[in-house]
């Protein structure tokens, strides 16, 4: 998929205050500010950067701009069927929402549940809130990336689907107003981040793989 410095997203809301703003102007020019305003944030909202990904292959890269709101063991049901060390991530409206792979292999799951819209930094919301879920595998391990809307976050984006293959840091989706986002791994994996780290989404490494014991699957 091309990219763009804005993603494509959020072009048809910009397009809507751009015609909002030319009716202003024709009204009254000063009203221009008012949704010339909210083109701005859209802007800001939808920016879509360009990352150094690290080359590193059994580096795992956040997938997702924010800051990490937990450390946990778990056990994972879905995809990787086992005890699991998840880390959630929350989006601020301020951050990039662009999701990033957080490392190179081929989409072997990918599933939609339906939910709440609770404060993405309530403990409980990923258990009650509407989620998409991306499970990714290569040869190493497999990972699941969970995107859980918010409060304000009301829609999930995902470019992918079973099958496709990705590339570490490449986009595959992302979350509109403000959300969470999960990184599901294997137990061995060792983790390099902790709770209140900000991290950047394709570039901050949050794990790595042993080597020499690359979970099986």
């Amino acid at each position: 998929m091309k990219q763009y410095p804005i993603s494509r997203d959020g072009w048809p809301y910009l397009a809507i205050f751009l015609v909002l703003m030319i009716i202003c102007y024709i009204i009254w020019p000063q009203l221009v500010i008012i949704p010339g305003l909210f083109f701005l944030f859209i802007l800001f909202f939808f920016r879509n950067p360009e990352r150094i990904i690290p080359s590193d292959e059994l580096s795992l890269v956040s997938p997702a701009d924010g800051v990490v709101m937990d450390v946990e063991r778990v056990y994972e049901d879905k995809f990787i069927i086992g005890e699991s060390i998840r880390i959630r991530i929350f989006l601020s409206i301020l951050n990039v929402h662009i999701n990033r792979a957080p490392m190179a292999g081929t989409v072997g799951f990918r599933a939609y549940r339906p939910g709440q819209m609770l404060p993405a930094f309530k403990s409980h919301a990923s258990e009650l809130n509407e989620k998409n879920f991306i499970g990714i595998e290569n040869q190493n391990l497999r990972i699941l990336v969970t995107q859980v809307t918010g409060f304000i976050a009301r829609r999930i984006v995902c470019w992918v689907n079973e099958n496709d293959e990705l590339a570490r840091g490449e986009r595959f989706g992302l979350i509109k107003f403000g959300s969470c986002t999960e990184l599901f791994m294997p137990s061995d994996v060792k983790v390099l981040v902790t709770k209140g780290d900000k991290v950047i989404g394709g570039q901050t490494i949050l794990g790595r793989v042993n080597e020499n014991e690359g979970s099986e699957h």
